[in-house]
């Protein structure tokens, strides 16, 4: 009878677990009823540098493997055109002549070789025997623990996978059951696009491989001989799968491995490759991947499964812990993922889910931004193609900054130091992009970059359009995180010896770079506004011009930290006064007649009114220096140019909009977009990365650019994180941009700059209470519910206030 009970008890238990998950697992959990059909459906997991991309397959399951320091190519030479820089005063002179077309013709010789591409690793097949169909299917990845884990029936019996990438450890880990002893049998191979060659060894099988030294891009469409290998060049690769067992037999066969007859077993999977370095050839001067790999299988395979696994979760957790968020009572139901998905873009409620796709976001930070100097690319760690969507690189315009907007705000602070470390690489290469193509000093980063650290505009050296490919404002942007870091951390010291030194390096690369108008005022010559393109009062349809709004917002915002980094650290006060000379020297910003912040020197039309890039709004977000309260003229102008432009657009541009209309306070507006970047996008409309469709969010919530590309989750996490707290150096501002839908909620660990973190509750959109804590102590005003209330607080003091007495009605 008591076993009768029991049985009962526990298929009522996986009947509610699989039918209707517990409401309290919504905001963390993806689930679906189905195996992946497309990479756009998967679950992905990592580490920081092992990726995977688990399709959960009943009778085979499919996993896709990389290593975030697995590229193309080699280091980077860049001296590749060194006498490029002599183009410059032809292209000013036809500028000055206000001849466009010869100007953009010219600014072609000032270009050089295309980024190398992120490489895809390989794919892992678990083949199973079951001849019967399955039931009870349930596949599901809990970010709150970096788990995934698939559960289903054959025959009466329940089959359970459990995956994590641990960091600790260095391994994937696989746990595999049956709940009938001796059911579980399956095998392993794998297979590559890359070269490679499998061996075998006891009850391990053993991949080694090299990537090849040279990738075309693929928008560069069907040319001969687009990816090259030589067996003496390239990235190497290891990869080591083996099988620990409890029972049943390990079976080994050329080229595969497998259990046969089993309860249960666990799958390891350790990946090292020879990136040594951006300065380091991997092929002979790489780090010993095979014995890397090897060590890490020595350290983990003799310790227990669950001491492993709760390492996993204790070290994750470390940060993903560190935000709490709730929006209150939801009414929406417990649905699969991709349903959920499908219901929210009908306009019904779901604050659940919007929770979820703001820690899905800080999940998939921790989980692709945690090797030294390789910060999170394109599509973050995780890449089936071998030439992969706008090579799955460094997109500096915009693509890379974005994807580290969230990491100050959101409490994920050390995540942003692979990117810190990646700006000293650029920079190394900047100084000799700056001389040899542009003429000048300091250090320059052009359009696209990758894991070699290539500074150069990109173009094939003259066939690029300049539209894109001449852009040089990329170390400039790139170097206002280095601000960030310092003045959300007040890590002096990195400030001193890692941050200033190349915030000065990029605003000595402006100062050069800076020549004066016929006005007196300083301008970039030649200049480009991000993939825009400009029509003249004749008709003329160009991209060089002169005065390029986005070059100048860059160089104000550059010039502004530098010259308070500058303060703070009591240096350099001669380049200080130079720096503060020629911010005062700048092209003012100009509202067009539209009564929008014009993008180009004159009052021209763009050739595209809707274009995805706002790169001319950047004082506005990322950038400081506008604001509605201390340049209300300029902040209407940006929204003005928001409503130019519209809604409609790309899953990163939606992220950067949002960002824009909180900075706006306009929460509502925010809101709405930000219901807009989580459409559901079909996956099975993107079958190649030459197809594009309608940006939005895929079934497994990672970002339709089209195709998918990360910095839309980065962008909209970031964005939520900006309707609830805005900050300056001394100000800190609770709920400026609080949309409606969210009259009532509560946040914990929310960063603010100047080292402040903050807990707060609000109803009726009013702050309730919150508690403000700093971190190296400080002093800072707290505006919120009509009140400004100075806060002073020693190192790790903090202040707990229940507004409702203070704050007035």
């Amino acid at each position: 009878m008591i076993n009768r009970i029991h049985l009962i008890i526990t298929a009522i238990t996986l009947f509610v677990g699989i039918e209707n998950p517990a409401s309290a697992q919504s905001d963390h959990l993806l689930w679906y009823n189905k195996p992946a059909q497309f990479f756009e459906e998967t679950m992905v997991l990592g580490n920081g540098k092992l990726g995977a991309a688990v399709f959960g397959g009943i009778k085979s399951d499919k996993i896709f493997l990389n290593d975030a320091t697995l590229w193309s190519g080699e280091p980077v030479n860049p001296y590749m055109n060194p006498e490029a820089y002599k183009q410059i005063p032809s292209i000013r002179e036809a500028l000055k002549n206000e001849n466009y077309k010869l100007a953009n013709e010219l600014n072609r010789k000032v270009q050089g070789a295309f980024s190398q591409s992120y490489a895809p690793l390989g794919t892992m097949h678990i083949k199973f025997n079951h001849t019967d169909s399955a039931s009870m299917y349930r596949r599901e990845l809990d970010i709150s623990k970096s788990l995934s884990k698939i559960t289903y029936n054959v025959s009466g019996v329940t089959f359970t996978r459990e995956y994590f990438i641990s960091k600790p450890a260095r391994v994937m880990m696989i746990k595999l059951t049956s709940s009938k002893k001796g059911a579980l049998s399956f095998n392993v191979d794998f297979e590559s696009l890359l070269k490679f060659e499998i061996t075998n060894q006891g009850n391990t099988l053993r991949v080694k491989g090299y990537a090849p030294y040279h990738a075309e891009p693929v928008y560069r469409g069907n040319i001969a001989n687009a990816v090259k290998f030589d067996e003496n060049r390239g990235t190497r690769f290891s990869s080591l799968f083996r099988i620990k067992n409890t029972d049943g037999q390990v079976i080994i066969q050329h080229g595969s491995i497998g259990l046969k007859n089993g309860t249960e077993a666990i799958l390891y999977i350790a990946i090292e490759t020879s990136f040594n370095g951006f300065d380091k050839n991997p092929a002979t001067e790489g780090k010993s991947d095979a014995l890397l790999a090897d060590s890490c299988l020595k350290k983990v395979v003799p310790v227990n499964y669950e001491s492993v696994k709760h390492a996993h979760i204790n070290d994750y957790q470390n940060y993903f812990n560190r935000v709490s968020f709730n929006l209150g009572k939801t009414n929406a139901p417990e649905l699969p993922t991709d349903e959920r998905l499908k219901r929210y873009a009908e306009g019904k409620e779901d604050k659940n889910l919007e929770i979820l796709y703001f820690q899905f976001g800080r999940y998939l930070l921790i989980s692709s931004s945690r090797t030294a100097g390789v910060p999170a690319n394109l599509q973050g760690i995780w890449n089936p193609y071998i030439r992969p969507p706008w090579s799955s690189n460094y997109t500096t315009n915009i693509n890379l900054q974005e994807n580290y907007w969230l990491a100050e705000n959101t409490n994920l602070s050390e995540l942003h130091e692979p990117l810190m470390k990646f700006i000293g690489h650029v920079a190394h290469t900047g100084k000799v992009t700056a001389k040899t193509f542009y003429g000048v000093e300091g250090w320059a980063l052009c359009h696209n970059s990758d894991i070699w650290a290539m500074s150069n505009p990109v173009g094939g050296f003259g066939q690029g359009d300049p539209v894109w490919a001449n852009w040089n404002m990329g170390g400039t942007w790139l170097s206002t995180h280095l601000w960030e870091h310092y003045i959300f951390t007040l890590d002096k010291n990195f400030l001193k010896q890692k941050a200033y030194p190349l915030m000065k390096g990029a605003a000595r690369f402006c100062l050069n770079w800076l020549v004066k108008d016929k006005k007196g005022n300083l301008i970039t010559s030649p200049s480009t506004s991000p993939e825009a393109s400009f029509i003249t009062a004749d008709g003329s349809k160009g991209s060089t011009l002169y005065g390029g709004t986005a070059d100048l917002a860059m160089i104000r915002e550059c010039f502004l930290q530098t010259i308070r980094a500058s303060q703070i650290l009591g240096t350099d006060i001669t380049f200080r006064k130079e720096v503060e000379s020629a911010l005062r020297q700048l092209q003012p910003y100009q509202v067009g007649k539209n009564g929008n912040l014009q993008e180009w020197y004159y009052d021209w039309d763009d050739a595209d009114p809707k274009h995805r890039h706002q790169s001319h709004l950047f004082g506005l977000f990322p950038g400081h220096h506008i604001t509605p309260g201390l340049t209300p003229e300029l902040a209407n102008a940006c929204k003005k140019t928001l409503q130019i432009k519209g809604d409609e657009t790309t899953g990163w541009s939606k992220g950067w909009r949002i960002n824009l209309w909180a900075r706006l306070l306009d929460g509502n507006h925010a809101y709405q977009m930000y219901r807009t970047l989580l459409s559901y996008v079909d996956p099975d409309q993107y079958k190649g990365p030459d197809k594009k469709t309608g940006g939005g969010t895929y079934p497994n919530l990672l970002d339709a650019h089209p195709p998918f590309q990360i910095d839309g989750n980065f962008g909209g996490a970031a964005a939520v994180a900006e309707m609830l707290v805005q900050s300056n150096e001394n100000q800190i501002r609770l709920l400026p941009a609080l949309p409606d839908a969210w009259d009532t909620g509560k946040i914990k660990g929310i960063c603010a700059r100047g080292g402040f973190e903050i807990e707060m509750e609000w109803q009726n959109k009013s702050v309730k209470k919150y508690t403000i804590t700093s971190k190296k102590g400080g002093k800072t005003q707290l505006i919120y519910n009509g009140v400004k209330k100075e806060i002073q607080l020693k190192p790790g003091g903090s202040l707990t206030i229940q507004t409702s007495t203070t704050a007035p009605k």
